[in-house]
């Protein structure tokens, strides 16, 4: 037996129903969300190539990504771990390689139906946060390209100290997490989430209007469920 399809909104429908909802808060996961691909992972691959990172931190990262991608190495735990790896290392030399990697690797991937959305509900006057488990640096370099600003970022977080990163873990936002995360900032029912990963499930749950965008089958499959419609951003349609 086939399994049940959510229904799919048109690039009309979906901007239709995120106007109409008059919404005063809404929350948006980042990677596969407002740009396609993997931003966290694409990150370590490039401070790896750039030779940011140390031989010996590279060794260690590859192999934890190596059990990540064998299921030994929860989402949680690697989330945290991409950040932590960077310990050592000054905050503006993160901030500057994220700087140039978004430009280089992410920037052409943003989703104008996404960048239009955005513009819309900040024009209603909507409280627009963006919550990643990618790293801060990335997260916050990358919706500056939305208007989003850093105090309305929660995403994968170290301390730094005198300007160096540590390996403290302030926040590792997935799963459950992000419910946490935007619980800890006063947010418990926004008027609408949008997120691409059954990672993004537990926060598209408590929105009064959940958005799937360009969802992974997983989250396809619990949109089914839930009766989420789905939308597809035109690059990334399904034919």
């Amino acid at each position: 037996m086939n399994a049940i399809a959510p229904s799919q909104l048109t690039t009309p429908e979906f901007e239709l129903s995120v106007s109409s909802l008059g919404a005063k808060i809404a929350v948006f996961d980042c990677d596969g969300t407002l740009w396609s691909g993997d931003a966290g992972s694409s990150f370590m691959n490039y401070t790896i190539a750039t030779g940011l990172l140390s031989r010996e931190a590279t060794d260690w990262l590859d192999a934890r990504y190596r059990g990540y991608r064998a299921g030994t190495v929860s989402e949680l735990a690697i989330c945290g771990e991409m950040v932590q790896v960077y310990q050592g290392l000054r905050e503006e030399e993160l901030r500057s390689a994220a700087r140039e990697f978004f430009r280089q690797h992410i920037e052409a991937n943003i989703f104008p139906e996404l960048r239009r959305v955005v513009e819309a509900l900040q024009a209603q006057g909507a409280e627009i946060w963006a919550v990643s488990s990618t790293n801060n640096w990335v997260i916050e370099e990358g919706v500056t390209r939305f208007g989003i600003p850093a105090d309305r970022v929660l995403a994968a977080e170290i301390a730094i100290v005198n300007g160096v990163a540590t390996n403290q873990l302030l926040d590792v936002p997935t799963d459950q997490g992000k419910v946490d995360s935007l619980a800890r900032v006063g947010i418990t029912a926004p008027d609408a989430v949008f997120g691409n990963s059954v990672h993004d499930a537990a926060m598209l749950a408590i929105a009064r209007r959940a958005f799937p965008v360009n969802p992974t089958p997983a989250l396809v499959e619990r949109s089914a469920h839930e009766g989420w419609p789905v939308f597809y951003p035109e690059s990334v349609r399904p034919a």
